[in-house]
């Protein structure tokens, strides 16, 4: 009789992870629920030993083995520092990114194999099918919850060994199976915000690891209209976290289209911005769940979360540079943030915006 394969699943402490370990158990895996700790900055309040007590809890209900993975160090080296880094040099970094690539996938998938697992599991919103090719990266079902965009950067060496139980299932479903299973996490609040870290404000974050100051916000002719809390933390295309001090009765939503970071600056418009239908986007760092995609290739790219697809070509492969043409306007792309690549359904990889 073939071995009973070992299966670690991330428990969080959430209805998601719990509901994968109570699937995989089901299917006949042997199932060990491991709670991952990490870095949190002395300022903010934690609630890690709340939240690892859920895990424990799950854990006793479905009667599997439970650890702790510490991954502290990895994660304030990997997405902590990268996090605080990219701010101060003005880029807009993705942490939840960097979060998946070294923790989730990194210094727990390393742990897991150490103790012997077969697979790793998480609660992502999102597929993996194995076959004889090998295994591919495939968005989720619920449209509203899909977080392949947050998994591109997992090595196909390591995505091979990667389950991802609840990604073929619509969230409401979800939280019914946990009900049913008795799990105290049925009807817990999602998490929000940063990886781990939860809703944190960025300004007031940043403001412990580099000086922010008050500045102005201009409109589209230089006109002073508003402020705002420091140049360093605004994206291009946000929409909120500035004031606006001109009174109108209907007032437009303003978008930020620029930034001075030597004066201090931002610049707003009403107009949201959008790229030229021929614009070209340079990414670095890419990762691939498969072979390099081929110049001339037609892809889908997503820019930022929760966006619209829109269309690119290829137009040069260099090493781990991928160069992209749209072949129509799209919103205008952040520099330090992950440009995904997608045929249909399924994640072929990305990169990081460098221009």
């Amino acid at each position: 009789m073939e071995k009973q394969k070992i299966v670690f699943v991330g428990l969080s402490g959430g209805v998601d992870s719990s509901v994968a370990a109570l699937r995989l158990k089901k299917q006949g895996y042997f199932v060990v629920g491991v709670f991952i700790k990490v870095w949190h900055p002395d300022f903010l309040v934690c609630n890690w030993e709340k939240e690892r007590l859920d895990a424990m809890t799950v854990a006793a209900t479905l009667d599997i083995p439970f650890l702790t993975c510490d991954a502290v160090q990895a994660y304030k080296d990997d997405v902590a520092d990268y996090f605080i880094s990219e701010y101060t040099k003005g880029r807009t970094p993705n942490p939840d990114v960097m979060c998946n690539k070294h923790v989730k996938f990194g210094a727990f998938y390393t742990f897991a194999r150490e103790q012997g697992a077969d697979y790793v599991a998480t609660g992502h919103y999102a597929q993996v099918i194995h076959g004889e090719h090998g295994a591919s990266l495939m968005r989720g079902v619920d449209k509203g919850k899909d977080q392949s965009y947050f998994l591109w950067a997992i090595p196909k060496e390591t995505l091979a060994h990667v389950l991802l139980p609840i990604g073929d299932t619509d969230k409401a479903t979800i939280r019914k199976e946990a009900a049913v299973a008795g799990l105290i996490t049925a009807d817990k609040k999602d998490s929000q915000g940063v990886c781990f870290l939860g809703h944190i404000d960025i300004p007031e974050f940043l403001s412990h690891y580099t000086e922010l100051k008050d500045g102005v916000v201009e409109d589209e002719t230089g006109a002073v209209i508003g402020t705002h809390k420091g140049a360093l933390v605004y994206t291009i295309g946000q929409r909120h976290g500035f004031s606006i001090h001109t009174h109108t009765p209907h007032r437009e939503a303003r978008y930020v289209i620029g930034r001075d970071l030597t004066r201090n600056t931002i610049i707003v418009s009403t107009k949201k911005p959008t790229t030229a239908e021929s614009a070209v986007i340079v990414l670095t760092d890419t990762n691939y769940q498969g072979d390099a995609p081929k110049v001339g290739a037609a892809v889908e790219v997503e820019t930022r979360y929760h966006q619209t697809p829109g269309s690119a070509v290829v137009i040069a492969v260099t090493g781990s540079t991928l160069t992209l043409q749209l072949t129509q306007a799209h919103e205008q792309p952040t520099i330090g943030q992950s440009c995904v690549l997608y045929t249909g359904k399924r994640c072929l990889g990305g990169g990081i915006i460098e221009a």
